[in-house]
């Protein structure tokens, strides 16, 4: 359990009665010989003021919508190309040719496991036409989306690789399955899925200019709090869909069901628990067959491993590390 879970159990004095701790308001047991009361209730006491401060440190970023990521320039410039029915295509591949970054990533896009040719494009104009302008400005958002968040520092960058994996693995599941089953189309599944996450990666953002950055525990107990509401932010700065910030507001709620049909909304819960239970086997998610988005696929596609996941998701592991490794 999460440290965020325990608490103490103190005389009036404030010190620990007889060694005793109470675990989450469960049964209270012996401290462990390594553990010295003193340091045991210091160290709690740290914590709680260590979340004070970075509590403090993203509701200023909450309530400064400037200070949050704007799209860059380019981004923009390209997003207009690409809805402007009078931009050739000569012209896009020269706008898109501006970031080298971008165009690698289209080509290495064009050439993964969600498009299925005998012939590999080779040149940019050949990936714009073999993706589509749809795809395009779907990527071009992908590839902004982790230029704005990719922090400098071995501290930054090191939490953030963390949670860009999580977030990589998560995308590449709900592509996955959107492609097998066949309601939602795998790359607006694809983007879907990490702009559930722009609010996790703002939390982050928050601490670019600090020296200290919370702990991976600190951080996701930040993400619960604050993640939803920062992500709905930015995703209006954006001027994205509303259909992705409905997205940010069901993500999570298990029990959410919107119709019979299968939804973009139903593939991220999905993926989401998924990307959960990799990351932590213990962590308290219910059974896999009360998610409202499990309950809406039949047979032979709502198959359940030994260890609780979907069956779809299993055998198709090395398709899902295919596509997430588009995205590192």
């Amino acid at each position: 359990m999460a440290r965020s879970g325990w608490a103490e159990a103190t005389d009036s004095a404030g010190a620990c009665p007889a060694g005793e701790i109470v675990f989450a308001g469960l049964a209270s047991g012996p401290v462990p010989p390594t553990l010295q009361r003193g340091t045991w209730r210091c160290a709690l006491l740290n914590q709680a003021s260590d979340y004070s401060i970075y509590r403090q440190v993203v509701s200023q970023l909450m309530q400064g919508e400037e200070q949050l990521p704007s799209l860059p320039a380019l981004t923009l410039d390209i997003r207009r190309a690409l809805s402007d029915e009078r931009v050739g295509l000569a012209a896009l591949v020269r706008l898109i040719g501006r970031d080298p970054a971008l165009s690698a990533l289209l080509m290495k896009h064009a050439c993964c496991a969600l498009y299925r040719h005998a012939q590999a494009p080779r040149t940019l104009q050949e990936v714009i036409v073999l993706l589509g302008l749809a795809e395009v400005d779907r990527i071009t958002m992908l590839h902004s989306i982790k230029s704005l968040f990719t922090l400098q520092s071995p501290a930054h960058k090191r939490l953030f690789v963390e949670v860009w994996q999580r977030l990589a693995f998560k995308a590449g599941t709900c592509a996955q399955l959107a492609r097998l089953l066949g309601q939602v189309a795998p790359e607006h599944a694809l983007l879907a899925s990490l702009l559930s996450e722009v609010g996790t990666l703002a939390v982050l953002s928050a601490f670019k200019d600090e020296a200290a950055i919370p702990s991976s525990e600190l951080y996701y107990k930040l993400c619960r709090e604050y993640s939803k509401s920062l992500g709905v932010i930015v995703l209006k700065k954006w001027a994205v869909d509303e259909e992705y910030i409905e997205v940010i507001r069901q993500a999570g709620n298990w029990g959410f069901s919107a119709g019979h049909g299968l939804l973009l909304v139903d593939l991220i819960n999905l993926a989401l628990f998924h990307a959960i239970k990799q990351q932590n086997s213990l962590a308290g998610l219910p059974p896999l067959a009360e998610l409202a988005a499990y309950r809406k696929l039949l047979p032979p596609l709502n198959g359940v491993s030994a260890e609780g996941e979907l069956a779809l998701v299993v055998e198709h592991q090395a398709d899902i590390q295919v596509i997430a490794a588009t995205l590192l």
